[in-house]
């Protein structure tokens, strides 16, 4: 499967660069190999368009924000963020014609973040309750390009077979190859999980939770959200949730943009947000070696790669994306166990 094949994704909600990164400039970005620019307008929200000028093609990206409209670099037509032209320098009199415009998405601020989507949405932006309880503070952790397709990113955060060969520095156990027990409950637009799996505790991790123990158990319930989110709610013996928040934003087939932020249910004073992102930085960088070496043309058709039982979590998803495609009618291959 490769997702610029597939229309139906971009009717999906993407996150595609930190609030933080829009102030007087505008932004280009790349979204399922559609250049696009974002910029903030005068009210201070984010607004998105087609990157390229409709009188000679040049990039919007290279222009600049003036009244909270993008203004081209190459003759100063200024659109607004409906993608309509509302000045052209060169016209002193008269009314603008209206097929001067660009093409505009739907843009909203989430979490932080500006979300695009470049079609009429099926869905909501995935609903992350903690992000609004003021019992956990929330930290943004990175925001990068993975050379490598973002479904293979949602199985490998549901897959608990992993750690002992992957996590080796971090926290995987050479004593729990398999996690204890794993549950799921299907919903339309979701999958959740839930499992328990033995970990070790290193030392710069028993500092971050508070737990001198070597050993201890990590109890997951994860949700992923379709396409291309989601959510792994990671709570310890001492009471401590940690959760984090992984969204693949598809750039193109190939490559995709990381954006992860976490959710803590304790204070800056209990634990600082640099040694919590110092501890997923080097779990991300152990994923993120393995995952680029694999294939990102996916198949769903299951037979066409080889499966074990905790395997399982990637098998539904992957069922409920071909479901999904068949539905809007870009498959028609019967996806098999």
């Amino acid at each position: 499967m490769l997702v610029t094949k597939q229309p139906a994704f971009k009717r999906f909600w993407y996150p595609v660069i930190p609030m933080t990164e829009l102030s007087d400039r505008p932004v280009p970005f790349e979204l399922l190999s559609q250049p696009i620019v974002l910029w903030l307008t005068a009210e201070g929200k984010p607004a998105a368009v087609e990157d390229k000028c409709c009188h000679r093609t040049a990039k919007l990206s290279l222009g600049k924000v003036i009244d909270g409209n993008i203004s081209c670099a190459y003759h100063g037509w200024t659109f607004n963020a409906c993608g309509e032209c509302v000045h052209v320098p060169q016209i002193s009199e008269g009314t603008i014609s209206s097929s001067y415009k660009v093409k505009a998405y739907p843009c909203v601020e989430r979490y932080g973040y500006a979300w695009v989507c470049l079609g009429e949405p099926l869905i909501d932006i995935p609903n992350i309750t903690e992000a609004f309880d003021p019992d956990y503070r929330q930290i943004h952790e990175f925001y990068e390009t993975w050379n490598c397709a973002g479904l293979r990113v949602m199985e490998n955060e549901l897959d608990m077979a992993h750690p002992t060969f992957v996590h080796t520095t971090t926290f995987g156990s050479e004593d729990h190859l398999t996690p204890d027990s794993m549950e799921f409950q299907e919903k339309e637009w979701e999958l959740h999980y839930r499992s328990t799996l033995g970990v070790t505790n290193p030392k710069e991790q028993q500092d971050n939770l508070k737990m001198e123990e070597e050993k201890t158990v990590r109890t997951i319930d994860g949700v992923w959200f379709m396409p291309f989110t989601v959510k792994l709610k990671i709570a310890y013996p001492n009471g401590l949730v940690h959760i984090i928040v992984n969204t693949m934003t598809p750039i193109n087939d190939s490559s995709s943009q990381m954006v992860q932020f976490c959710l803590r249910n304790d204070t800056e004073a209990d634990t600082k947000s640099s040694d919590i992102i110092a501890f997923d930085r080097a779990v991300t960088l152990e994923d993120k070696r393995i995952l680029e070496s694999t294939d990102y043309d996916i198949p769903l058709e299951l037979n066409k790669e080889q499966h074990m039982l905790t395997d399982k979590p990637g098998i539904i998803i992957r069922k409920k994306v071909a479901a999904f495609l068949k539905a809007h009618g870009e498959i028609e291959q019967t996806v098999n166990c």
